[in-house]
């Protein structure tokens, strides 16, 4: 089966750490499906300003493998069109998130989150179960 890059969220990331049974993660159960995955650099941050000493070499493991995308210009674009649109419905979610979507939509991608709720709210935004 091809690839298909997916970007993920913090979430995704977050639950692979956690679960003792890692087949079990979302991550790995993507991974089975045939998806590879990348990240917003606001994924990066929040991982390692989230992370303990102790967990530093779990993460700095996973994201040597993983493609990070950067805030730039395009995202930023992205992501002001898509604060406008959800403050006009008056449904704005955290700006990290919306960071984070909007990278996705700027470099094309679909999406893999377990926090639908924020999420769902971007009309473009392909989410992947």
């Amino acid at each position: 089966m091809a690839n298909k890059i997916v970007l993920a969220d913090t979430s995704i990331l977050i639950d692979l750490f956690r679960k003792s049974e890692k087949a079990n993660s979302k991550f790995v159960q993507l991974a089975l499906k045939g998806y590879e995955f990348q990240i917003s650099a606001i994924t990066e941050y929040e991982v390692y300003s989230g992370a303990t000493t102790v967990q530093l070499p779990f993460w700095d493991d996973l994201l040597k493998k993983v493609k990070v995308l950067s805030f730039d210009k395009d995202v930023v674009k992205m992501a002001v069109s898509i604060n406008n649109r959800l403050k006009q419905k008056r449904k704005q979610i955290d700006l990290a998130d919306l960071f984070i979507a909007a990278t996705a939509l700027a470099n094309n991608l679909a999406f893999a989150t377990l926090n639908k709720k924020h999420f769902e709210r971007i009309d473009d935004l392909k989410i992947i179960e």
